[in-house]
């Protein structure tokens, strides 16, 4: 049984004592000695649209996290960015893979599906899903942007994007260094960056380095050792040059290593069964090594009023891991592989101001990817091991056109369309068809200013996901992708002296041939035999309601809160019955919660020249449906509360703090998957259980911090 259940409503009732929300950074800008007046919001900068532009005034749900919040929450990873973001779900069960979605839109639950929801680095395409586990190093800020995105961001964004935007060197010399460490699990971090001109106004540079460790909370009691652990090792570099007022190049060099868990499921008896030991034979654990190049050129043409941008870049991913294949105590099935994913993408854009009123953004985009992966299937009791290959490679181009025109000073109407052609030949697939894709996306905004303090806005918009192909024996050679069409109004608006501001957005998605879980399914070519197939699973409607406020009633006072409020069904489940042979056992999307909410508050106190913040924080999200195979029963995950805090002490530059994670110790998963799944499989019934993946413990520790 669960021994530390929240039926009562005390998570809700502490955070709305502290009525809950963090904003760190702006509580250390803030000037000691003022009285206890209202305390005005700052501005945030978002690029929402490939342009900058305030939050406050563009008509997209966007929410931005700043440095200062990325450090006081203890976020190291993008994926950590969910948790603070209405509208955005994301799960992980290996370091290389996390499952996503946006309002229920986009879920990627395997990592040959392409993301359904954007995941960028200063506006440069990621990939895959196993980016969301890169660190957070050297970032400026991480904007979640919430509904299609294709029109200006591109194929893939059907749910939405995440944009993480690193931080340039500046034209002093300034730079910064942390540490922290906290227990049970022996959870160690440590950075360093440093930035400034190497030629005035000419040749900057900034220079970074972290590294994370930590042990996690599995313990494997049959083969020894820790079941999830986590080590990483970052570098990046950036040099901007700035030849003359009109020119500017931009150089990003970064590296990353990430070691960790790989699918490290335990077996459990159900969804209340939170037990951190294995009995595994061996450790789950896979390394990722990533290494990329981007290099930006940016152009002012005054006699035009254009700015064009080119923008090229290069990544690499290699993987190496190994997994228990029954995930059991009987050394049955073992697998070991490695893989090779490599990018490259081309971007032009011309950002042009015609008048007053009408101002145009249009460019070109270019996609190269290929990948390889070889797999070693170890049947331990007879030992036989069989090997497979699998190869893919894919071209991309877009077009796109934006038009911004203001009908009058309070009235703007935003309209775009995209054009996207695909083709993926995954040279594995027993097929001559290569998987072809030619989509529109188009976008339409209105927004209304009604004074300084209050828009409103509405849009429609589309966007589509690329489907792909299905190895040897599928019944389903060829996947189609997914596509949905949006419809959302929304407001954003200042108040009380715009000490409050407070976001809102309603919407509406009709979403079709929804790319859900993958699926076993007879195998067309070797009699009685299965094979893992992806597939679409029919169409999906959600709608629902997301909310965000921040609050600065005095210079003391800080309170920020987010809700979300969602209804993700599927409608008609008919594809994916007619691919496998059985219907799905729940309408619900896995892993998507009806609510979640995020609540927190700051007080800081001045000491002398210096202040002491005190902040308490709760997460909570809704009961979720785990993964099954089964046509009868689907597994119900309860709802869990996460409570956090730290106190932070800053002099000048330098902050000491002491924090706590979960510090309630509530037990809940990350991911859970019922016995269906190796019943499909064919395992024979003592190699049969429910796996799951639980969440992390309490965890607390101490973190220093020096800006110079």
């Amino acid at each position: 049984m669960k021994t530390c259940r929240y039926a009562s409503p005390l998570p809700l009732y502490v955070a709305v004592v502290t009525l809950a929300v963090t904003t760190t950074g702006n509580a250390q800008a803030q000037d000691q000695g003022s009285t206890h007046s209202a305390t005005t919001i700052e501005e945030v900068i978002v690029s929402a649209r490939r342009r900058d532009e305030s939050l406050n005034e563009v008509p997209v749900a966007v929410t931005a996290l700043g440095a200062d919040q990325l450090n006081s929450l203890q976020l190291y990873a993008v994926k950590d960015v969910a948790a603070y973001s209405p509208g955005i779900n994301i799960n992980s069960d290996s370091v290389g893979r996390a499952f996503i979605s946006i309002r229920g839109v986009g879920t990627t639950l395997i990592d040959t599906v392409q993301p359904g929801v954007g995941i960028f680095i200063d506006g440069i395409y990621q990939p895959n899903t196993s980016y969301l586990h890169s660190p957070l190093l050297d970032v400026a800020r991480v904007e979640v942007l919430r509904g299609p995105q294709g029109t200006l961001f591109g194929n893939n964004t059907l749910g939405g994007a995440v944009n993480v935007i690193t931080r340039e060197p500046g034209q002093e010399f300034e730079g910064s260094a942390s540490a922290s460490y906290a227990g049970p699990d022996d959870f160690s971090s440590a950075s360093l960056s440093i930035g400034g001109p190497l030629i005035t106004d000419v040749l900057l540079a900034r220079v970074g380095a972290a590294f994370h460790s930590h042990d996690g909370f599995m313990e494997n009691e049959l083969a020894g050792g820790e079941g999830n652990p986590l080590d990483q090792d970052s570098a990046n570099a950036t040099v901007i040059y700035t030849p003359g007022e009109n020119t500017k190049f931009k150089l990003n060099l970064r590296y990353d290593e990430v070691e960790g868990g790989s699918t490290p499921y335990r077996w459990v008896d159900g969804p209340e069964d939170y037990r951190y030991s294995a009995l595994s034979n061996i450790n789950s654990i896979a390394t990722y090594t990533y290494e990329s190049a981007d290099i930006s050129g940016e152009f002012e043409i005054p006699s035009l009023d254009t700015t064009a941008t080119v923008t090229a870049a290069y990544y690499r991913r290699e993987m190496d891991g190994k997994t228990d294949g029954d995930y059991g105590p009987v050394d049955f099935v073992r697998r070991q592989g490695d893989s090779l994913l490599e990018t490259s993408t081309l971007e032009f854009r011309f950002d042009t101001q015609w008048s007053e009123e009408t101002s145009t953004l249009v460019g070109v985009f270019l996609n190269d990817s290929s990948s390889e992966a070889t797999t070693l299937t170890t049947i331990v009791p007879i030992g036989i091991t069989v090997p497979s290959v699998a190869e893919s490679e894919s071209d991309a181009i877009g077009v796109f056109a934006n038009v911004f025109y203001n009908l009058s000073d309070s009235l703007e109407l935003s309209a775009g369309i995209r054009y996207d052609r695909q083709e993926l030949d995954a040279l594995s697939a027993s097929t001559a068809d290569k998987y072809k894709a030619n989509e529109w996306q188009p976008r339409v905004s209105l927004t209304k200013f009604w004074n300084d303090g209050f828009m409103t806005y509405a849009s429609v918009a589309r966007g589509f996901r690329s489907g792909g192909q299905n190895g040897p024996g599928a019944p389903n050679l060829i996947y189609d992708g997914d596509s949905v069409w949006t419809y959302e109004v929304g407001s954003k608006s200042q108040h009380l002296d715009e000490s409050l501001a407070v976001n809102l957005a309603v919407f509406y998605n009709d979403y079709s041939d929804f790319i859900g879980q993958n699926a076993i399914a007879p195998n067309q070519d070797i009699p009685d035999s299965f094979v893992t197939i992806d597939l679409n699973a029919g169409d999906v409607e959600t709608y629902g309601l997301e909310a965000e406020a921040h609050y600065t009633p005095s210079d003391r006072w800080q309170f920020d809160a987010s809700l979300t409020l969602l209804h993700a069904r599927i409608t008609d489940d008919s594809q994916f019955e007619q691919t496998t042979g059985f219907s799905l056992p729940t309408d619900k999307i896995l892993f998507v919660p009806d609510w979640n909410y995020y609540l927190a508050g700051n007080y800081i106190l001045p000491v002398g020249s210096d202040t002491l913040t005190f902040n308490l924080s709760v997460t909570a999200k809704g009961e979720r449906e785990g993964s099954s195979l089964s046509e009868t029963f689907s597994p119900t995950l309860e709802a869990y509360y996460l409570l956090d805090s730290f106190i932070a002490y800053r002099h000048r530059g330098f902050e000491l703090a002491l924090f706590g994670k979960n510090i309630l110790d509530e037990e809940y998963f990350e991911s859970y998957i019922d016995q269906s799944l190796l019943q499909r499989a064919g395992l024979p019934a003592p190699l049969v259980s429910s796996l799951g993946i639980p969440g992390n413990k309490g965890r607390y520790g101490i973190r220093v911090k020096w800006e110079f």
